[in-house]
């Protein structure tokens, strides 16, 4: 199923650099980019927080599928016990060349096999791992951020629709 790109935006972060910039944002690293990262990263780094608010980050292997991320984590594991109590959540990776891509969201858990009978099958091919009755969860993005070590010119906040 396709889905729209989001709208690109520069960082607003003051003495970094960004307005500075002399190309528009998402140009020097497009979306198109940052969702081949998102679909080639083997390691996520998921943030929780409970609901004393105290912060919880751990790796996980997960896959992005049509516009949307999907991971595993048992119930009973703390990134499960704070998703429970707060489905607030953010990801961040970093590719081999040192691109990094965070995702903001809230995590929704998947129970219907019709939608994760794709992602069981891509997490196999991707993993070697048949993960079929595993607790699933699923990200859509609010808002993503992507950069490269050339900051000024590649930082992009990245919008999505409702």
């Amino acid at each position: 199923m396709p889905h729209r790109a989001p709208k690109a935006s520069r960082m607003t972060t003051p003495g970094y650099g960004f307005e500075k910039a002399t190309s528009p944002p998402g140009e020097r690293f497009p979306w198109s980019r940052v969702e081949e990262v998102l679909a080639g990263t083997r390691n996520y780094w998921i943030a929780t927080a409970g609901r004393d608010g105290h912060p919880h980050a751990a790796p996980v292997w997960a896959l992005w599928l049509d516009g949307v991320l999907y991971f595993s984590t048992g119930k009973e594991s703390r990134k499960g016990r704070n998703l429970a109590a707060n489905s607030n959540l953010v990801v961040h990776i970093e590719s081999s060349n040192g691109e990094i891509v965070i995702v903001e969201g809230r995590a929704e858990e998947v129970s219907d096999e019709a939608t994760l009978r794709p992602v069981w099958d891509a997490y196999k091919r991707k993993y070697n791992w048949d993960v079929t009755g595993y607790p699933f969860y699923m990200v859509r993005p609010a808002v993503a951020f992507s950069f490269e070590e050339q900051l000024g010119e590649t930082a992009t906040r990245w919008t999505f629709g409702a």
